[in-house]
């Protein structure tokens, strides 16, 4: 099968790899119909992160089910599927808490790789949802967005404590940040602030519920946000970068007794903990439970009740990985669908 490959930094490729098989009983095979470049897949791809040889890449699809191992009870031959980014099994008690991406079985779906015509899912029960009925090509645009960035937004958003009456502040324009600020109006969030200094993700922010925009960064990114909220700061807080200026950023624009979600996969970032002490927030963040809000994002999403495909603003077939990859890293492109 053709699969996107990551050899080293800046180097990707479009290979002919094996066909994914029933490992585990508990397993499933899908044919993947459309597959997508995460701004965590940058990390790798930038030399953050090492690449200890030829590494299959992706973690967000959809797709139809082609096989399943005998263990498997609830997912058949046929089904619509999404999945998170994270198999987990759904029935562990970090599961029943809400925190699926932190199962004790857990098993990272960037491990298996899903930009690729096949893919196969760990703990297929737990993972996938089945989608209802056939989509139209908008609504599986959506329903892609579903299996990472529109959870994790979500999550984010849900971990500010983002609801009626609430300004929430969102650092980072990128596709996460941006469904954090759909999210956030889901909750009912009186105003949302996001701070970007891009034309077309500001225009893409508004048309999700941003009311405010703040182009500053850092201690001036602040003290703007401050002064919108008459000195006070924003109840909730989104971060959804993972730098160490971002996450200050975040903290620092967040009121005494507020909360921040943090979602950004953190890189270098290291906090004062006196400083942490007296800002007297609280932080809930890390990989989202992104199966905690599937079932609940697939119905709003097969009742046009949102639209977060609209955050993909390049499509490529698979065979242009490679470009999708640059125009992300160039931030010519916010998010990159791949056909199959």
């Amino acid at each position: 099968m053709r699969a996107v490959v990551l050899h080293a930094p800046g180097d990707v490729r479009v290979e002919n790899i094996a066909d994914p098989t029933i490992v585990e009983p508990t397993d499933a095979i899908i044919r993947v119909t459309a597959a997508c470049i995460c701004g965590s897949d940058l990390w790798p791809y930038r030399g953050y992160e090492d690449v200890n040889g030829p590494t299959p890449m992706g973690h967000e699809y959809i797709g139809i089910v082609e096989q399943v191992g005998d263990a498997v009870r609830d997912i058949e031959v046929g089904d619509y599927v999404v999945g998170s980014f994270v198999a987990s099994d759904n029935s562990c008690e970090i599961c029943r808490a809400g925190f699926q991406s932190r199962c004790i079985h857990q098993v990272m779906m960037g491990s298996v790789g899903t930009q690729s015509e096949y893919a196969r899912i760990p703990l297929a029960d737990g993972t996938l949802v089945k989608v209802p009925g056939e989509p139209t090509e908008e609504q599986a645009r959506s329903l892609l967005a579903a299996s990472d960035v529109l959870g994790t937004g979500w999550f984010a958003a849900v971990a500010a404590e983002a609801g009626p009456g609430k300004t929430v502040a969102v650092v980072g324009d990128g596709a996460v940040g941006l469904l954090a600020i759909l999210a956030a109006q889901r909750l009912g969030a009186e105003r949302i602030i996001a701070m970007s200094r891009h034309a077309d993700r500001q225009a893409l922010a508004r048309t999700f519920g941003a009311t405010d925009i703040v182009t500053e960064r850092g201690e001036a990114g602040i003290a703007k946000i401050k002064e919108l909220t008459g000195g006070y700061g924003a109840h909730s807080t989104v971060e959804a970068v993972g730098t160490q200026e971002s996450m200050l950023q975040a903290i620092g624009a967040t009121r005494p007794g507020g909360h921040v979600g943090y979602v950004g996969v953190s890189h270098g970032v290291e906090l004062n903990g006196l400083d942490l002490f007296f800002a007297t927030v609280s932080l809930l963040g890390g990989p989202a439970p992104v199966r905690r809000f599937l079932p609940e994002l697939v119905e709003l999403i097969m009742t046009d009740q949102i639209n977060p495909g609209v955050v993909f603003d390049l499509t490529l077939p698979i065979e242009d990985a490679a470009k999708g990859y640059a125009a992300m890293d160039e931030r010519r492109a916010t998010k990159v669908l791949l056909t199959l």
